[in-house]
Parts: C-alpha cells; structure tokens; sequence
C-alpha cells in the first residue's frame, strides 16, 4: 500500500486506498498523497511498457490490465530555426494518451473488487476504458454526448461497451454519470485520482527518453488538464527524489472557442471567468468547466510555464504544417502545435531551448473532418 492514502486538496482531508471511491464524501475531487520518486535503479527495464514506473505509483498491483501501453516515439524535427521534439502518444494501444491513465485506473479499480464501471466521455478516454474493460474482463458503459464522434463511438461499441447517448452540452454527460452512479461504479478519468497516476508516467518517460535529464519546455493541448497534472506530478517527485533540478515549464494550449483554463490563468486567477464557449474542431480539449482547475493554474504557475488560447484557422494551419513533416495528429493535437508557434513568435519560447510537444491522439480519429481539409 506504500502508506499512500486519497486526499481532498481542499479540506486535506483523506480516506484509506484500499477501497474505491471516485470522490470525497462531500462530492469533491480526491488525489493521492504525494510519492517519493524514484531513480533511474528504480525502473524495471524488462518491462517495455510504462509499467517499468511500477515503482512510482502509489498501489502495488502485481496483476495489472496492460496492452503494452507507454514507451511512445520521441521524434525530433526541423521547424524553422527550431529543432523540437514531438511525444506521440498515437502509438499508445486505442490510439491516444488516455490510456496511459486508463491502465493503472483500471488496475487499481479491479484489485479493489470493481468488476462494472461507468464512464462519461466524447470519445478517446471512452474508447479507452472501453479496450482496458474488455481486456480485464470489466463491464463498461460510456455516456457519450450525441454529437460525438461517429468512429470513436464506433471505437467504444467494438470493444463492447454499452454505449448511451446523452443530448445537450458536453457537460451533461457527466452529470447524468453522477445520476447514473449509484448503481454502477464511475470510473470517471476526470474524477479518478488513479487516472492521473498513469498519466504521469508520460513525465517519467520523457526523462528516460532525454537520457535522465528535462527539457526546458513542455508544450500540450489541455481540456481537463490530466497530462498538465501528470507531468508536473512526475517532475515533482523526480526533483523530490534528487533526479532533477527544475520542473520543466508546462506550455498549455487551448482553442480560444472553449478556453477556460487559458481564460483564469490570463485573469490572475485559479476560479472560473466568464469567456463565451463556441463550437472548435479541437473537441478533444472541448471542456468548459475544468473539474481541476485550481490545480491545474498552480501546476503551470509553479513550473514557470503559461497559456495560450489559440484561433480555429491556427489550429488548422498547424495541421497541415505537421502534417507535412510525416506527422498527422488529431486536431486536437494540433492546437499545441498552433500554440508553439504563437510561443515561439512572441518570445517565450527559443530555438535554442529543448522543447517536448505532445501530440495526444492520431488524426486518423478525425478522418471525416480531415479529409475535407485535404480535398
């Protein structure tokens, strides 16, 4: 059990680990205490998955629901004058970075009796849970909006998945879950402090991948904000652990359309501001109430980092841009490649700096829509 334990950051308030929960007893978000790091000893290198972090989690799981998730490219391109690094995170098994949170979320959840779980999503954590369900042999609902994604719904029902369709914003997904979850575990990777765990060994990675060091700069697409939280978890407890010596600083993007994050951070503020929420081919980060906002600001705060909110054209712009140096990611992806080079352009970011984008999901995910871009 490693002595960890759930915490309300809020109250600071905390609950055993060895039984389930997807929030506190008041209804609000949980972590899990803070781990120690680990070395470079540390990591199992038999294992060719992000398992070989094992050692960093808070629950030892001896049996875990794994499809070889973890160990993605770290790919270095020419871009200008700038020479950055580009995490793909497509290579993962469902085919985004969902499910680097999913498999440790899963495993926990199942090692503590969970055997039927519920989630609400609009589309890659959906089909996420939906794969690592059906590999542990787990029953799987998803609540996804009605005008999500036709293959990725495709994605969550071949896996087979119950699959329901929820009419109205994207928000009322969860809110039917939360109805919903009296009768059936929500494994919700928005509230589930395990998810974001496994999201952080995407940090872990990106410092075996630099041969034990850091970048100077980290540059994501962020909706809910798992991988900003993930990251700063695991470079946290890196420089705990005496590996590193500073806390890449965490660049978040966002389409201006639906920017939340972006809109406190410029604020000054950790609480929601009012910014009007319109439709953006970046659905992926389509999350107009970000559940973990106040630790999300704090997290790119504390790593010297910053947001940026950036136009549907940009977003598309970048598309075609990355898609011409062999990479095509989803649209989602590609608003942090619109925020790089809004980055690189106002000076916050230099050429001769190391700088890591993740790329979160594949754009064969958004082929219908992609495939208008390109005809």
């Amino acid at each position: 059990m490693k002595n960890s334990m759930y915490i309300d950051p809020e109250s600071g308030l905390t609950y055993p680990l060895d039984a389930p929960r997807w929030c506190s007893d008041n209804r609000k978000p949980l972590l899990i205490t803070p781990q120690r790091g680990i070395s470079k000893t540390d990591i199992d290198t038999a294992l060719r998955s992000q398992w070989r972090y094992r050692a960093s989690l808070p629950l030892d799981v001896p049996n875990p629901i794994s499809l070889g998730e973890g160990c993605t490219p770290l790919v270095q391109k020419e871009w200008g004058e700038y020479r950055p690094y580009f995490k793909l995170e497509w290579f993962n098994p469902t085919c985004s970075f969902k499910d680097r949170g999913t498999t440790m979320m899963l495993s926990a959840l199942r090692q503590q009796g969970v055997h039927a779980v519920l989630e609400d999503s609009s589309g890659n954590a959906g089909a996420s849970v939906s794969a690592y369900g059906a590999a542990g042999g787990m029953k799987v609902k998803i609540l996804a909006p009605a005008f999500a994604s036709p293959p990725k719904i495709a994605q969550m029902r071949a896996y087979g998945a119950d699959v329901q369709l929820v009419e109205g914003p994207r928000q009322e997904c969860e809110t039917e879950a939360i109805r919903q979850s009296d009768s059936i575990f929500f494994s919700s990777h928005n509230w589930q402090p395990f998810f974001l765990e496994g999201t952080k060994t995407i940090g872990y990675e990106i410092w075996e991948d630099l041969n034990f060091h850091v970048p100077d700069n980290i540059i994501m697409p962020a909706g809910a904000g798992s991988n900003v939280l993930g990251c700063y978890m695991a470079f946290s407890e890196l420089l705990r652990a005496g590996q590193i010596t500073k806390i890449p600083r965490l660049f978040i993007c966002q389409p201006f359309n639906c920017s939340p994050i972006d809109a406190s951070f410029q604020a000054g503020v950790t609480t929601p501001v009012d910014r009007e929420v319109r439709k953006t081919v970046s659905e992926g980060t389509a999350i107009a109430k970000p559940l973990r906002l106040k630790e999300v600001i704090t997290a790119i705060k504390d790593s010297g980092g910053r947001t940026v909110a950036v136009e549907e054209g940009a977003i598309v712009a970048a598309l075609r841009r990355t898609a011409l140096v062999g990479l095509l990611p989803e649209l989602t992806s590609a608003t942090a490649v619109a925020g790089f080079d809004r980055l690189a352009q106002e000076g916050f970011i230099k050429p001769s700096e190391e700088t890591v984008m993740i790329l979160t999901g594949t754009g064969i995910k958004n082929a219908g829509t992609i495939s208008d871009l390109f005809t």
